[in-house]
C-alpha cells in the first residue's frame, strides 16, 4: 500500500486534465458554431482552425487523460476493494459513467461540426458545458464526504446549483444579444 498516495496522486492529476480537457472542448464548440454566422471566407479559416484545435484537444489530451483516469481509480479500487460495498462509491461510479458517456457526446458533437452538420446553438453549447461541472460538484463532494445519506442534501445542493449555473447562461445571452443591438 506504499505506493497508494503515489496513484492517488496520478489519478487526481489525470482527472485535472480531463476535465479542463473537456470545459475547453465545448467552449470550443461555442465559438465554432458561432463562427458560422461570419462570412464565408472568414467562416472557413475560422472552422477549419477549429477542426484542428478541438481535434488536438480531445486526441492527444482529453481522450488519454480519460483513460488514464479511469486506469488509474480502477486500480485503487484494486487496492481497495471495501470501497465498492459503500453506497458513496457506487454513486460516485455512476456519475464517472455519466461523465464517460458525455466525453463520447463531445466527440460525436466534434465529428458532427467536422462534417459541417451543426446541430447545437451557441446558448444550448454554453448549458451543455455546465453539465460537466455539475458532474465534477457531485464527484468531489461524493469523495470528500463519503457518505450516500449526505447524497440527499447533495443532490439539492447540485440542482440549487445547476438552476443557478442555467440563469447565468441566460443572464449572459441576454447581456450579449443587448450588446450586438
Amino acid at each position: 500500500m506504499e505506493y497508494y498516495n503515489y496513484i492517488k496522486a496520478l489519478h487526481i492529476i489525470f482527472v485535472v486534465s480531463w476535465m479542463a480537457g473537456l470545459f475547453y472542448i465545448v467552449r470550443l464548440f461555442v465559438y465554432h458554431v458561432e463562427a458560422q454566422e461570419r462570412p464565408e471566407t472568414e467562416r472557413k479559416v475560422l472552422s477549419d482552425q477549429f477542426e484542428i484545435m478541438e481535434r488536438k484537444l480531445m486526441n492527444i489530451i482529453s481522450t488519454p487523460a480519460m483513460f488514464l483516469t479511469l486506469i488509474f481509480g480502477i486500480w485503487m479500487l484494486f487496492l481497495m476493494p471495501a470501497w465498492l460495498k459503500q453506497g458513496w462509491m457506487h454513486v460516485k461510479l455512476t456519475f464517472v459513467l455519466g461523465l464517460v458517456v458525455y466525453h463520447y457526446i463531445c466527440q460525436r458533437i466534434m465529428k458532427q461540426m467536422r462534417n459541417g452538420v451543426y446541430k447545437w446553438t451557441s446558448t444550448q453549447l454554453r448549458i451543455w458545458n455546465e453539465v460537466a461541472t455539475i458532474f465534477l460538484f457531485a464527484i468531489v463532494f461524493l469523495v470528500v464526504l463519503k457518505s450516500a445519506i449526505n447524497w440527499i442534501f447533495g443532490v439539492l445542493g447540485i440542482v440549487a446549483f445547476s438552476m443557478i449555473l442555467m440563469s447565468a447562461v441566460k443572464i449572459y445571452k441576454y447581456y450579449r444579444l443587448k450588446g450586438k443591438k
